[in-house]
């Protein structure tokens, strides 16, 4: 298989600079839709758009865009720089902002489909990062070196082969990736329909406070963790998700002497609450349904509820609409961090339902969990499956026959 420089496949189109004062109302005649770097997520973004003057890219065909055009992030954070986003049919004209770069494939030579499957894999990711050049936090993407870069570069109609192989194992990955998304909006319609909302308790509970509902409220230890030593795993901020879930793929751990198990380890059933973070994640709440104790950092909060609540109702109503709202109004800031301490989060008002109907809600999310972790594996799978298509495809390995 034949390498050929990007600079040869593909046209490199910068994205026009503007002033504030040139922005214009949304559909302000004699206008273009402007994209930036926030509209470049796994898909195009388009739920959030500015409008230009057609002035500013008049005569200059080629900064409107087209399907199949490849957007890149070519200027941000360095984690960022290199992004790059499919552009679909789209509604209405649109061009792009100077902190993006189009890449418009020559379908003479380059599939676009198979261009972009090699921009986003992991290796060339990788490879694209490290040509920014940084200015203050900002990371440039270096245009001549990455026009340097090589690609694979088979016969038309193998790429196009290739890239249909791509799409179609990307799909099962993006399949689950929306079951997903339902079965968490399923758990919050099972919240809605046996509590109502909060906000209006039409069910008209009883109102408490969290106080009410818990046997201890206690926080973490602030002894330093490390990333391989130590007998126990220790929970953070960052392994609560912002739906109430738990991420467990980034792990320290910490030693802890016997009379520090009651006071800082966690044990299934237990609440976790995040009291510290920016004002929109602080507040993260999640139980903890392992087995085996994990101890917990400094800035978690461990509540153990007593005999008139059920811990996965509680976990529910502070990740719930009107929970994340009420956390957002009271948390206070301090130096860019927001916080809400124990004493805190005990006065937070809450609907306080029979037990019984507490447990029923419990029994219903076991069920979606079981569904989750099946999608979960799932997923996994096709993960593995897709990251292995790619290496292959790259290195010219793919079997198209049997595929």
């Amino acid at each position: 298989m034949k390498f050929v420089p990007l600079k040869n496949v593909l046209t490199f189109i910068r994205g026009v600079t503007f002033k504030p004062a040139e922005l214009l109302e949304y559909g302000d005649n004699d206008s273009i839709v402007c994209l930036r770097t926030k509209n470049i997520q796994k898909e195009l973004d388009l739920t959030d758009l500015i409008v230009i003057p057609n002035s500013i890219i008049e005569k200059n065909d080629d900064k409107i865009l087209q399907q199949s055009d490849i957007l890149i992030s070519s200027a941000n954070s360095w984690q960022l720089v290199g992004k790059c986003v499919r552009v679909p049919e789209l509604p209405f004209p649109a061009t792009l902002g100077g902190f993006i770069s189009n890449l418009r494939a020559n379908s003479e030579v380059v599939d676009a489909d198979y261009l972009y499957h090699w921009l986003v894999s992991p290796n060339i990711q990788h490879e694209i990062r490290h040509l920014g050049r940084q200015t203050t936090n900002i990371s440039n993407l270096d245009r001549v070196r990455f026009l340097q870069l090589k690609i694979p570069l088979p016969p038309l109609e193998t790429q196009k082969q290739i890239a249909q192989v791509l799409a179609t194992a990307d799909q099962l990955r993006k399949d689950c990736q929306q079951v997903e998304q339902e079965l968490n909006a399923l758990a919050q319609s099972v919240f809605l329909e046996m509590f109502g909302d909060p906000t209006v308790n039409t069910k008209q509970f009883p109102i408490g406070s969290i106080k009410d509902l818990v046997t201890e409220v206690k926080y973490g230890t602030s002894g330093k963790a490390d990333e391989s030593i130590g007998n126990f795993p220790i929970l953070r901020m960052n392994n609560i998700t912002y739906s109430g879930e738990w991420n467990f793929s980034s792990l320290k751990y910490i030693n802890l002497d016997k009379k520090e198990h009651e006071k800082y380890l966690t044990k299934k059933g237990d609440i976790l609450f995040n009291r510290t973070n920016s004002r929109e994640l602080v507040g993260k709440t999640a139980v903890f349904r392992e087995e085996t104790p994990m101890a917990i950092a400094g800035y978690l909060i461990r509540v153990r509820v007593n005999n008139k609540a059920n811990s996965e109702y509680i976990s529910a109503y502070l990740n719930s609409i009107h929970g994340k709202q009420t956390l957002q109004h009271m948390c206070k800031s301090i130096v860019g961090m927001a916080n809400i301490n124990a004493q805190e989060l005990q006065k937070i008002k809450i609907l306080i339902p029979p037990k019984k109907l507490q447990d029923e809600f419990d029994n219903k999310l076991k069920k979606i969990r079981v569904q989750r972790q099946m999608n979960t594996a799932q997923l996994t799978e096709y993960n593995g499956l897709f990251n292995a298509l790619l290496q292959k495809a790259f290195k010219g390995e793919l079997n198209l026959k049997s595929t």
